[in-house]
């Protein structure tokens, strides 16, 4: 079997074996510390100096002009950060452009917030710098210009020896990143001109976690990191010797090699291209057709989201250069600055070649991205997809997953301010509240309680799935303490994409889900969409009387919570790749779960209020909660429940965007304790799907409903208790999981 192809090594490369080879030795026989005097610590030294010796003989430039870093992002702070404290008594102005690595644009915003004034200058539509914005950008007080060589995404090259001519007449010191162009383009310090000059290892064929910054004689940057005198006094901290060799070998390869890699890259690139563009003649390539990197290609496909494109090529590595998700489209910052039209840049992806690409991979990857290309655009080859709907990855063709799609809860609050209130009698919960389902009288003794709840895959089994939108669905009945009657199915399917029999898998699983609960699906509705999407209308009925919404808790009142957090956050690593066999199953029965049970034990008992925890996560519901009823909050310390290894999971970066715009929003209404950390604050605003029952009893109450609850299955706990204060806050004083 193939192995995928890699085409996203302006991401990083492999280490060449060669690299690799001359670091081994570093790691574990010549082990010692350069500052050491003895054996050891010598042989580490001449390793350090042979590989200052090889990267500044790559940059034609002095040995102790090259200060080893962590990396391009340690380098690009220490330039530029470094040089801003060192100047600042002559000025506090420093010019950029849009289109940097967060990098400098980050140190650039944290300079902002210190007194430092920065203008970001726009480049064309090629993301070209225009040589004459940036001299009507200079200033008396301007001390620093950071332009970045070659752009990471669409491969566009600046003329930095323009730039820094230009700055050197009037005194100002030029940095320019050049972690993407080294190994690809010839790059001296001389040539460029510039002052500093940022290489990053991973780009070149060294490890992740070195790199170094060229100095040149005369400057003396601000040290970032203080302690023993290495580096020649300009950062502290034991050489990492291993890595240092590793990237002096890295680039000797590139001065003896260059020549030959850049033409090679340029070669497969560019037939890359060709390919493309014979199958799709309309597809669009970004940035300067001449002056850009030898192996860099931004393409664009027009009304694709390129992130489905990216997830569904099982056999090829590339980037987005654009993510769709609830709230729209975030197109990367490159893009917008280039005014890349939106319908192109939605659809834009960035393949980077390597030094053994070869043509050979080119046309496997040609030919996967032409399969999806046509799938997502039937148009271009109407088909009808068939298969074994056991062998999909449903995640693999969704952007989203579940309820953390949902619309940010400030948008939605802003759409809901236009809508007419309805005047009749009979809706006894509306629009008015934030409540779970709409409740109309039909009778004196009854009422109809409806709601509708769907959205895109949150695990890879279709079954699964289609049980999982049901049981979401069935909640918001549950919640208000209805018993439903029976439902309609609602569901979006690629039927270019997808076998049908995905979609008859989906519909087995809500049924199932049904089943359970005692109800038919006795209809429903389809659409051909672009992502498979599924949930359920439901209808139940209930007491008018005996109605449980949100906006009733009492002073006093326990807070009880029924399922523990998490589902958003699994979700997520599962789409990462990152579940075992074993948490999927947990993540999946947690969420095939109803909360009948839970609902059945609350309304025996009898309780103040109710909502169910889903996409705006636990604070997001209990702040609706608050707001209606007009009382504060506090949650017990280490009372929350977690589902497994969610802490884990959040430090790999699996969390989804609807749990980060959740803590956005509730944070203003939010007193949080000082020892609640942003991993905490994430987890309690993670958008559940399926999530448990939030319920609001009397004290005294309390005990017979956990009895309650128990003795029906459900795994409840105490998380907060109500308070009648002013002000309508949630305080979190300390640290809320029971992990």
């Amino acid at each position: 079997m193939n192995k995928p192809v890699y085409l996203d090594y302006n991401a990083t490369a492999p280490v060449d074996l060669d690299v690799l080879s001359v670091m081994m030795p570093y790691l574990a026989e010549n082990f010692g510390n350069p500052s050491s005097r003895h054996s050891f610590g010598l042989e580490a030294k001449k390793a350090v100096m042979e590989a200052r010796r090889k990267v500044a003989s790559m940059l034609k430039c002095r040995m102790e002009e090259i200060i080893f870093t962590s990396g391009g992002s340690e380098s690009n702070n220490f330039a530029i950060k470094g040089m801003a404290l060192a100047y600042m008594d002559k000025g506090n102005h420093i010019i950029t452009t849009s289109i940097e690595h967060p990098s400098v644009l980050e140190v650039c915003h944290y300079l902002e917030n210190h007194g430092f004034k920065v203008t970001y200058l726009p480049v064309d539509q090629f993301a070209m710098v225009d040589i004459k914005e940036l001299e009507r950008a200079i200033r008396p007080e301007t001390i620093l210009i950071s332009v970045m060589h070659a752009n990471n995404e669409v491969g566009t090259i600046q003329n930095i020896k323009e730039i820094s001519e230009l700055a050197h007449r009037h005194g100002i010191i030029v940095h320019s990143d050049c972690a993407q162009s080294v190994g690809k383009i010839p790059v001296t310090a001389d040539e460029l001109g510039c002052d500093m000059l940022t290489i990053a290892g991973h780009k070149i064929y060294a490890p992740k976690g070195i790199g170094a910054l060229f100095v040149r004689s005369g400057l003396k940057p601000d040290n970032l990191i203080h302690g023993a005198g290495h580096e020649m006094n300009m950062r502290a901290g034991t050489e990492n010797v291993p890595y240092i060799a590793a990237l002096g070998e890295a680039c000797r390869i590139i001065c003896d090699h260059l020549k030959e890699y850049s033409e090679k890259m340029a070669e497969v690139r560019d037939y890359f291209e060709d390919s493309l563009k014979r199958i799709f003649p309309w597809v669009r390539i970004n940035g300067r057709m001449e002056q850009r990197l030898p192996n860099t290609s931004s393409i664009s496909f027009k009304d694709i989201e390129a992130n489905l494109i990216v997830s569904s090529l099982k056999d090829v590595a590339l980037s987005a250069g654009a993510a769709c998700h609830s709230e729209g489209v975030t197109v990367s910052h490159v893009l917008q600055a280039m005014k890349v039209p939106l319908n192109y840049a939605m659809g834009t992806l960035r393949a980077s070649t390597g030094r053994t690409t070869t043509k050979e991979e080119i046309d496997r990857a040609v030919n996967s991205l032409k399969n999806i290309i046509e799938e997502l655009r039937p148009e271009e080859k109407m088909k009808f997809s068939t298969g074994n709907p056991h062998e999909i990855r449903l995640t693999e063709y969704t952007s989203g997953l579940g309820c953390a799609c949902k619309m940010r809860p400030q948008v939605l609050e802003e759409v809901l301010k236009s809508i007419p209130r309805p005047v009749d009698k009979n809706v006894l919960v509306g629009i008015d509240t934030s409540d779970d389902a709409a409740v109309y009288r039909i009778c004196q003794n009854e009422a109809v309680v409806q709601t509708v709840d769907f959205f895109t895959p949150v695990v890879d089994d279709p079954f699964s799935f289609g049980a999982i939108a049901a049981a979401n669905s069935l909640s918001d009945i549950y919640a208000m303490g209805a018993k439903p009657l029976f439902a309609l199915s609602i569901a979006g399917f690629p039927i270019s994409r997808l076998p049908v029999g995905v979609l008859k898998e989906i519909i087995s699983g809500a049924n199932a889900a049904a089943y359970e609960a005692g109800i038919p699906i006795i209809g429903g509705h389809t659409i051909d969409d672009t992502e498979p999407k599924f949930g359920l209308v439901v209808t139940g009925i209930i007491d008018p009387e005996r109605v449980v919404r949100n906006s009733s808790m009492k002073s006093g009142d326990v807070l009880i919570l029924t399922k523990p957090l998490g589902t958003g956050i699994l979700s997520s690593a599962l789409k990462m790749g990152l579940l075992d066999d074993n948490l999927k199953g947990i993540l999946g029965t947690q969420m095939k779960k109803l909360n009948k049970s839970a609902s059945e034990a609350m309304m025996e008992i009898g309780v103040n209020a109710c909502t169910d925890v889903t996409g705006f996560g636990l604070l997001g519901h209990l702040l609706e909660m608050v707001k209606a009823s007009g009382y504060c909050v506090t949650l017990e310390k280490k009372s929350v429940m977690l589902l497994p290894r969610v802490l884990e999971f959040v430090l790999q970066g699996a969390v989804p965007g609807g749990s980060k715009n959740n803590m956005i929003f509730t944070s203003p209404f939010i007193e949080y304790g000082s020892d609640v950390t942003e991993t905490d604050k994430i987890l309690l605003n993670d958008a559940q799907t399926s999530g448990g029952l939030l319920i609001s009893v009397e004290e005294e109450k309390m005990n017979a409903l956990l009895n309650r609850l128990d003795e029906n299955g459900v795994d409840a706990s105490i998380i907060g208790i109500v308070t009648a204060e002013a002000g309508s806050k949630i305080r979190v004083p300390s640290i809320p999981f029971n992990l």
